[in-house]
């Protein structure tokens, strides 16, 4: 329930995020179009009226007026007033009477343009030019009146007071909608973790069949417990190895003491600290290759170009009761260390079951180690690759080792990419073969 509150959270959040940055765009535009539109809109008229007011007062001035003065513009009024306020010329559309603005309101506007309240309008844009008509000053007043203007503006108020929280709330419902859909597959994958942790063993998490992001970020996540299952695989194998494994050493090193003990005087202590060296060494080999395995996978290996002549030659033990020979020349890629360990395993294997001779070929991708002993049954040939499995006496774990080297050899082998696999030899016995990318 806490993760399910979290992602709604999310969702929340982002869906008001995206709603006040829309909502805020929406208000911000609105103010920008009612101011650009006002101005504009205003500047259209202002330039209207000026023209008229100076059309009419040149017209006035070479007494050329006609009965009406002309007019363009919806609303529009020109009227020419004389000193005392009276009107002695109009436009069809005003009154003989009634002049447009008073004569004191006049007196103060000789020669601008402004917007005032006029007789006719409420408000409306006014230009004001003085002029002579028939030897007397005369005053020409030309008026636009803003109704169309304050209308448009009106509605983008309206817009601004109605249309944009509809808007804004819309686009909420959608993005809400949205993200639901698109954080989906995000719940199902904590479904899934949750369920991979209540169970607390393997499990994979469900990968979303669209190849994006999010199916990147689950196909990474299933490596990651992929490798995490491999680690907790390898501890519970090495506890159970260690607990089935250990018992006999550590149960002959016991009955070693109990008898050097209880007789003193047959088991001398030279005798003891052989007998107890012998067991100790095993237990030794044994506990290392166990720890060995355990850590294999853990942490990344290099992956660089090897020299495997180099390699193999630099594990060979020379001076043994079996002779090793390396021919040949080769590389792959590969951890040194690791690949080094491999060839080691598979040679001291080859040594231990040899009669007299050891062969390593080494060739691009490939180190074989072939030996001139009994060789192995096709049918065991999967089986010695297991942990401590006992075949027969030409190659029991007790012939020498811990009777993990076969193990150990495959198991780093596979994590560089690779295999180790077993077949007959020219020499008439096994052969080992490991194989690495190239």
């Amino acid at each position: 329930m806490a993760g399910a509150r979290r992602g709604s959270s999310l969702r929340l959040r982002l869906t008001l995020l995206a709603s006040g940055a829309v909502c805020l765009a929406l208000v911000v535009g609105a103010i920008a179009l009612t101011v650009v539109l006002r101005s504009t809109r205003v500047d259209a008229l202002s330039d209207v009226v000026r023209e008229r007011a100076a059309t009419v007062a040149a017209l006035a001035s070479d007494d050329r007026l006609p009965q009406t003065l002309p007019v363009a513009e919806p609303g529009e009024i020109v009227q020419l007033i004389d000193a005392d306020g009276a009107v002695l010329a109009t436009s069809p559309n005003a009154s003989r009477t009634l002049p447009v603005l008073p004569a004191d309101v006049l007196a103060g506007l000789s020669g601008v343009t402004t917007t005032e309240q006029s007789a006719y309008d409420d408000l409306a844009r006014v230009a004001v030019r003085t002029t002579t008509y028939r030897g007397e000053p005369a005053t020409v007043v030309a008026t636009v009146p803003l109704t169309e203007v304050q209308g448009v503006l009106d509605a983008l108020r309206l817009a601004l007071v109605v249309v944009v929280p509809l808007l804004t709330l819309a686009l909420g419902v959608g993005v809400w909608l949205i993200l639901g859909r698109a954080l989906r597959p995000v719940e199902e994958l904590r479904r899934g973790a949750a369920r991979v942790a209540s169970s607390g063993g393997p499990g994979s998490l469900p990968v979303p069949p669209r190849d994006d992001e999010l199916g990147a970020l689950a196909r990474t996540l299933n490596s990651m417990l992929d490798r995490l299952e491999a680690g907790a695989a390898r501890q519970r194998a090495f506890v159970a190895d260690a607990a089935h494994e250990l018992r006999s050493p550590l149960a002959a090193l016991r009955t070693s003491i109990e008898v050097a003990r209880a007789h003193p005087a047959s088991y001398g202590t030279d005798e003891l600290a052989a007998d107890l060296e012998g067991e100790v060494l095993r237990m030794q080999v044994l506990v290392d290759d166990l720890l060995l395995l355990a850590r294999v996978g853990s942490t990344p290996l290099a992956h660089d170009v090897l020299d495997l002549g180099a390699v193999a030659r630099d594990v060979v033990r020379p001076g043994g009761a079996v002779a090793v020979s390396v021919t040949g020349s080769g590389t792959a890629r590969g951890d040194a260390t690791a690949v080094g360990r491999v060839v080691r395993n598979l040679v001291d294997n080859a040594s231990r079951h040899a009669v007299d001779r050891v062969e390593v070929v080494v060739s691009d991708g490939r180190v074989r180690v072939d030996d001139d002993g009994t060789g192995l049954a096709p049918a065991d040939r999967e089986r010695v690759f297991e942990r401590f499995v006992r075949l027969d006496e030409a190659r029991e774990r007790d012939a020498g080792g811990s009777g993990l080297g076969l193990a150990i050899a495959r198991e780093i082998a596979r994590e560089q990419g690779g295999d180790v696999v077993l077949g007959d030899a020219e020499l008439g016995g096994l052969r080992a073969e490991l194989r690495l990318p190239r």
